[in-house]
């Protein structure tokens, strides 16, 4: 087939590659244009770009698809479909109805759970157990279109946000081949979405990071999974942000095994009540944090045992306050 890729982040790489290799004739990749970033401000060009000049691609960068003269470029494309993958910006219905196939995403959840920017983060912060991908034939709605195909993918006990993110780019790309191949020979069957079962998740930002220690050990741990490596969770502490890096939730039970004082479990949460030469355990609403790695602001990550020689810490402290 004859295919226009729209997609930015490296999410939408894996699923480019996978197109390629499969043979089908890519007649350009549209991304988002080059912008600056890092300390340096320096212009980056996206992942997919990257990937596209990699293999002699045509790359289109409108800064609005919805633009006449974007839309004009769209059509002299001739594709038979386009495939989008994160690209980042809403297709008008003119564009969704120009392809005879007319548009597929790539969307990184079971819909129609987790429709919206940041399904992938969701459901680990929810403690879901499985997610997957779905192969959506795009409408004038968000993530509301038919479904086309789907394939699950396990969420691991220690999952977080960036190994979820690669199985995810991974299951997308060999489904989205398979599912391209039985829309040019008519072997799919769209499936509507049920309401009912619909929920949406906004985009990441980084005051959803912040750990609010009356919650949960569980709940927390969930929280800075989902939220590796971006935006991350973080705590104050003096003033100064702490990001927290690797930690593992400790029941009660399990604390006072390890000697623990039989009084902490009255300290108010976000109380430090145990370190370690290599650790140190916070209070929360209900169990204990042992944090493993931390960044402290304007350092680099550094697990807690050289932290700890820098930034000491006494039983009794209070994070986040």
């Amino acid at each position: 087939m004859r295919i226009v890729f729209m997609g930015t982040p490296d999410f939408a790489v894996s699923a480019l590659r996978a197109i390629l290799h499969a043979g089908h004739e890519v007649a350009a990749v549209v991304t988002q244009p080059d912008k600056p970033k890092g300390r340096g401000r320096e212009i980056q060009m996206s992942p997919v770009k990257t990937c596209a000049l990699e293999h002699g691609v045509p790359v289109f960068q409108p800064v609005k698809i919805r633009e006449p003269e974007a839309v004009a470029t769209l059509r002299t494309y001739g594709a038979d479909i386009f495939v989008v993958a994160a690209f980042g910006q809403i297709l008008t219905e003119e564009i969704l109805a120009m392809p005879p196939y007319g548009c597929v995403n790539i969307h990184a959840s079971l819909l129609p759970r987790y429709r919206g920017a940041a399904p992938i983060q969701q459901a680990i912060i929810d403690g879901e157990k499985r997610t997957g991908v779905t192969i959506m034939q795009m409408d004038a709605g968000i993530d509301t279109g038919d479904m086309l195909m789907k394939t699950e993918v396990a969420i691991d006990a220690r999952e977080t946000g960036d190994s979820l993110h690669d199985k995810l780019a991974a299951a997308g790309a060999e489904l989205i081949v398979e599912a391209l191949a039985a829309i040019e020979h008519g072997g799919v069957t769209p499936v509507r979405q049920n309401e009912e079962e619909a929920c949406y998740v906004r985009m990441l930002n980084k005051s959803m990071g912040r750990i609010d220690w009356r919650q949960g050990a569980g709940r927390l741990d969930c929280l800075i999974r989902g939220l590796l490596s971006w935006p991350g969770a973080y705590t104050v502490r003096n003033g100064r942000t702490l990001k927290i890096w690797e930690e593992e939730p400790v029941t009660w039970e399990a604390f006072r095994e390890r000697g623990a004082a039989a009084d902490a479990d009255g300290a108010a949460p976000g109380t430090v009540v145990l370190v370690e030469r290599d650790a140190f355990y916070v209070q929360t609403g209900d169990g204990v944090l042992r944090i493993l790695s931390v960044q402290p602001e304007g350092k680099k990550r550094m697990a807690v045992k050289d932290f700890l020689l820098g930034y000491p810490i006494k039983t009794g402290e209070r994070l986040g306050a």
